[in-house]
């Protein structure tokens, strides 16, 4: 009949390329470039999505330029932001071309101290990002891998710390540590991991009941393995979501302290005790308080949009 060939009818070389594709088990083995084509076209879909997100784009391009502004603070500041003039106090912003954004009440240079500050407050951000990803993601992990008793002890120990508030614990660790700018991080990054655990114990148990890891579990392969080699690779999505996120979480919370005098302490600046030393002259010098505002909510809405490109670009659920 028309349309049926007898392995007779099938050449050398196609007979060559069924017997290795039979015996790999693989296309791509077969033919190499399917892989790297696949891989390439993933990753431009990935970055479509996340282009055609404008407000992403924009924040992405702001992050960017606090990461840059804060890394090369010492070049790009104008001024020692420690050093005092008390003849050069209130100087009020963009009237006068040596101290742009004015001055303090101590005679110090406002854009100088806003920079370093930004240094500060973003290092905080990232190292408390970094704790909050690493200990929510042991936890997540394990709970979500093992199950049973194991899941049950870590869950009801993430639903009793989410039962306090962050900022009360925030300020009761505060209160018993000295105040650095590690110590601040780590407890920030310790007391914002609940969710990132939760969110990665439910996809772990998704991926856990797909055949590829059921394949490995069926071949031997150890429990340390499958969790490093098969489910956090996959896993890797919500991951990079909510690094993002709690970047601007850890900025706020930072600002929260700072501003209650149990975050990083002066002379040293952050956006937080910025806004502390300017309460008492708000009437007089309200640019003292309004510049560290407006950076704050400029870096946290900037985190908030590029998770939320971040996570419709790698979400394969969403169509764009």
């Amino acid at each position: 009949m028309m349309g049926k060939k007898s392995i007779a009818d099938i050449g050398p070389g196609q007979s060559e390329a069924m017997e290795g594709a039979t015996s790999l088990g693989d296309p791509c083995e077969v033919f190499p470039d399917a892989s790297s084509h696949y891989y390439e076209t993933q990753v431009r879909r990935i970055l479509r999505r996340f282009l055609q997100h404008r407000l992403a784009v924009a924040g992405g391009c702001v992050v960017i330029l606090l990461l840059l502004l804060a890394l090369f603070a010492d070049v790009v500041a104008p001024h020692d932001p420690l050093a005092l003039d008390t003849k050069l106090r209130f100087i009020p912003p963009f009237s006068n071309a040596q101290f742009v954004l004015g001055t303090d009440e101590v005679g110090r240079d406002l854009l100088s101290r806003l920079l370093h500050g930004g240094r500060i407050s973003l290092v905080v951000g990232m190292a408390a990002m970094f704790a909050t990803i690493v200990t929510g993601l042991a936890i997540g992990v394990i709970a979500g891998f093992y199950g049973g008793r194991v899941d049950n002890i870590l869950m009801r120990f993430t639903d009793t710390v989410l039962c306090f508030p962050q900022v009360f614990l925030l300020l009761v660790l505060a209160a018993f540590i000295t105040p650095t700018v590690v110590s601040i991080a780590l407890i920030i990054g310790l007391t914002s991991w609940m969710e990132v655990a939760r969110i990665i114990r439910a996809q772990i148990q998704y991926i856990k009941e797909q055949e590829f890891v059921q394949a490995a579990f069926a071949l031997g392969a150890s429990g340390r393995r499958i969790m490093l080699k098969e489910l956090l690779p996959n896993a890797i999505s919500p991951v990079l979501v909510s690094a993002t996120l709690n970047v601007a979480n850890a900025v706020l919370m930072e600002s929260y302290i700072s501003f209650l005098g149990y975050g990083i302490q002066p002379p040293l600046a952050s956006w937080g005790n910025m806004l502390t030393n300017a309460q008492s002259y708000f009437d007089l010098a309200p640019w003292l308080a309004i510049f560290p505002g407006v950076m704050i909510t400029l870096t946290v809405m900037s985190f908030n949009f590029l998770g939320d490109g971040l996570r419709d670009a790698l979400d394969p659920r969403v169509g764009m």
